[in-house]
């Protein structure tokens, strides 16, 4: 909304809730049922009788296939609804990766209602159980023998059962996915694919380890400090896998493992990447990542933005354990860390909070920028040290 404001754009929110003030503003907000793509495809034709509609932009896996079915019943320029399903399903996208000989790892999915005990002789170890929609490593967790994935299935499923995540996952939320445990660093990729190609925006670096059991993620760094071999390595397989897929238009974010075998294609979403972390990246001279998304899905030409050309890193904030969030202490002092931007705390004070798996949620995010990757890392690193979080 603010990079729409401050391109001069009308924008129409669309959420799956009412708000109290749609009727006083009925061209700036709008109801959609976001789990009934068809049924919301509708409900936006019938708005755009009267107010015409030039983009649909999906913000996460949620809204990812009604913005699809939206922009097909509008004739507007999207990625095809099919291949916005095999982004939002990690089955449906390890199946189309693997059709297509993407590097991925071996798997195997199953239901809740499968005999679980007899599934922990057939996957192999370690694996990673996971659940098929879900984001931000949530109920994603590591395996090592059969007991083990026997422990993780149950509390996967203790997850998924939880009403708002059920109505989230429809028939998905029945299924599991198991996937052989890939060592190696793991990256993250940002790009926006016009006119049928991928252009890379930036390739983030993930310095901390994630081995599980858990695979919250904590600091993102850009640009890469990898060598430029796998660096272009990474963008032909994403590239790849983007054509696999059928994703032909907007912004992607890609996650990928690297070790000596090659570049393995952890997943694939039709989206930008989540929470604040798109402050980490500026284009042109002061241009967000989200004011370029808009300019794209409106037709105006892109091509002259860059990534600046600064490092820059994002942390975000784990969350160490589950209770209520009492106090924060250390704020101003973690902003006066050289070569930190900002630190902005998300959770809210007495809100209940929960460390993955179960929780999906950061604390927040602290924001740095200097003359290289080393020093925009070290300051996230410095910054958090500084904070204190009682959680009681």
């Amino acid at each position: 909304m603010d990079a729409a404001l401050k391109l001069g754009v009308e924008v129409t929110a669309a959420a799956e809730r009412p708000s109290t003030l749609e009727a006083k503003n009925p061209s700036g907000l709008l109801t959609l049922d976001f789990f009934d793509p068809e049924m919301a495809a509708r409900q936006a034709q019938d708005f755009a009788k009267d107010h015409p509609v030039e983009a649909v932009i999906p913000v996460d896996e949620d809204t990812a296939v009604a913005a699809a079915s939206v922009a097909q019943a509008l004739r507007l320029e999207h990625n095809p609804v099919s291949s916005a399903r095999i982004a939002k399903n990690k089955y449906l996208m390890r199946e189309c990766l693997k059709n297509n000989d993407l590097k991925v790892p071996r798997y195997w999915h199953f239901t809740l209602d499968d005999d679980i005990e007899e599934r922990a002789r057939r996957v192999s170890y370690p694996c990673v159980v996971k659940p098929v929609f879900l984001s931000t490593s949530r109920g994603v967790m590591r395996a090592d023998d059969p007991s083990e994935f026997v422990a993780a299935i149950r509390r996967l499923e203790a997850i998924l059962v939880k009403k708002d995540v059920a109505r989230r996952g429809g028939a998905a939320s029945r299924e599991v996915l198991v996937e052989e445990f890939i060592p190696g660093r793991e990256v993250a990729l940002e790009g926006l694919i016009a006119d049928g190609r991928l252009r890379p925006l930036a390739i983030f670096d993930k310095p901390d380890p994630l081995d599980g059991p858990f695979f919250e993620e904590t600091i993102y760094v850009t640009p890469s400090r990898l060598p430029s071999g796998i660096q272009e390595d990474i963008l032909s397989t994403v590239s790849a896998a983007t054509r696999a897929m059928g994703l032909v238009r907007g912004p992607v974010h890609a996650e990928l493992r690297i070790n000596e075998q090659g570049v393995w294609v952890i997943e694939v979403a039709a989206r930008a990447i989540g929470g604040l972390c798109s402050r980490a990246l500026r284009f042109g001279e002061d241009t967000s990542l989200e004011e370029l998304i808009i300019r794209h899905a409106i037709g105006w030409s892109v091509d002259q933005l860059e990534r600046e050309s600064r490092a820059a890193a994002v942390m975000m904030i784990p969350i160490p354990r589950a209770g209520a969030l009492e106090a924060v202490r250390g704020i101003e002092e973690a902003r006066r860390v050289a070569d930190i931007e900002d630190v902005i705390i998300t959770a809210h004070i007495t809100q209940e909070i929960l460390p993955p798996p179960e929780g999906g949620s950061y604390l927040g995010f602290i924001f740095s920028r200097a003359e290289t990757p080393d020093r925009a890392e070290a300051a996230v690193r410095e910054a958090h040290r500084r904070l204190e979080f009682v959680i009681e």
